[in-house]
């Protein structure tokens, strides 16, 4: 364990006055004041101060009463985001909501031209994409063709160019402001509908204001899953998450899933949600098809959850044994290499290998050979799809956009 000096010494002595052990490790996590321990919602960031929000809220009244199609992400977080958006707008009122996940296999990731013209069918007045979008140019420019306006909620980092869309939230862009930039998808979406609520509450809609918070299990889910830094905006976050699933508040489709691997919900902790929770739901979009998850995080009848929750059970059960052979072949490969002069980028691919899979065994060489690592696998026709994973000061999104 590395311990990191504090400039000023050290300065949690009040936290832990006989156990400057204890001070030590949260000095190492960046903690540095009793204040910072302090995880009532009420510390969280302001909603307004994320940029773009109010535009976004402004846009979204405006669809009240006409049909709005969120377009999801195929990760735990893409699906916490899809469920959280869908309850609140519901509770909130709005007319005519319904979802859309591009499949892993069939489209690939975010909002890309050829789906939108799947959901164009549909007759959407308003997409919303979360957790993807910030990068989807020329998706956006289409459903702009069709006349969809398209409302983006992202916290992945921008590109040089930014999506011709009708409002953008992510609190990475240029000339954001907003004191926390590691919010997961599921929290810019959570801070749009706390923005919505507040909004409507305003307008006369008693209690709007609370309904988001409400799903803050979501949130919690979303944050861990999507391994999203812990910085005191998200500590807040999955705090109060965790405080909702403990006290048996959360959806069902958690407490199906928890309970389903023998967890109890009373003492359930973040790493319950990132290796028992989040890889369930992980396996639904690695496998087969995401809106197994997203139905499972909607359901409000029990017995509907635990259905859903079995079937996850089953995929993460295939997602497992799929990966350990992939992950064997993969280890020979880069064993068999000559350990003292890998290449910068180590790429692997088989024939035979999922492309579900490739993210996880990209993950696990990177780890093994400490290089960044690219895996891949067949997709159509004459053409594959890799999935990258780096190391910490090499930032294998502008590599590959500097050799595009």
């Amino acid at each position: 364990l590395k311990i990191r000096r504090v400039s000023e010494g050290i300065v949690l002595d009040s936290l832990s006055n006989q156990n400057s052990v204890l001070a030590r490790i949260y000095a190492t996590r960046g903690i540095l004041t009793p204040e910072e321990l302090n995880h009532s919602l009420n510390k969280l960031a302001p909603i307004s101060s994320l940029n773009g929000v109010a535009d976004a809220v402004d846009l979204l009244l405006k669809f009240f009463d006409r049909k709005i199609t969120v377009i999801g992400d195929f990760d735990a977080d893409g699906a916490t985001s899809t469920a959280l958006v869908l309850r609140c707008l519901r509770d909130y009122g709005f007319a005519n909501v319904d979802y859309l996940v591009p499949n892993r296999l069939e489209f690939g990731y975010g909002l890309t031209p050829e789906i939108v013209r799947v959901v164009a069918r549909r007759s959407p007045a308003l997409l919303i994409t979360v957790d993807n979008g910030i990068s989807s140019i020329a998706g956006v420019s289409e459903a702009r063709r069709l006349g969809i306006p398209v409302l983006i909620t992202d916290h992945h980092l921008p590109g040089s160019e930014l999506p011709d869309a009708a409002a953008i939230v992510n609190p990475n862009l240029s000339d954001s402001d907003f004191s926390s930039k590691h919010l997961a998808g599921v929290g810019v979406a959570f801070y749009l509908m706390a923005a919505l609520g507040q909004a409507l509450e305003s307008g006369g809609v008693k209690g709007a204001a609370k309904i988001a918070a409400t799903y803050l299990d979501l949130v919690a889910l979303g944050t861990i899953a999507d391994v999203a830094t812990l910085d005191y905006n998200n500590r807040i976050l999955v705090s109060q998450g965790l405080q909702r699933i403990q006290a048996g508040k959360a959806v069902q489709g958690i407490q199906s899933l928890l309970k389903k691997s023998g967890r109890a919900l009373r003492r359930t902790i973040s790493t319950d949600l990132g290796f028992i929770v989040g890889p369930r739901l992980n396996a639904a979009g690695r496998i087969e098809d995401m809106s197994i998850g997203i139905e499972c995080l909607l359901a409000d009848e029990p017995e509907l959850a635990m259905r859903y929750a079995t079937t996850l059970e089953r995929l993460n059960s295939e997602r497992r044994h799929i990966e350990t052979k992939m992950r064997d072949q993969a280890f020979a490969y880069v064993d068999a290499m000559d350990n003292r002069n890998l290449p910068a980028c180590v790429c692997i691919y088989d024939e035979s290998w999922h492309q579900g899979i490739v993210g996880l065994i990209a993950s696990r060489v990177c780890e093994r050979t400490h290089h960044p690592v690219i895996a891949f696998a067949r997709g159509s026709g004459s053409e594959l799809k890799g999935s990258a994973r780096s190391i910490p000061g090499v930032h294998i999104h502008d590599l590959l956009e500097s050799i595009a």
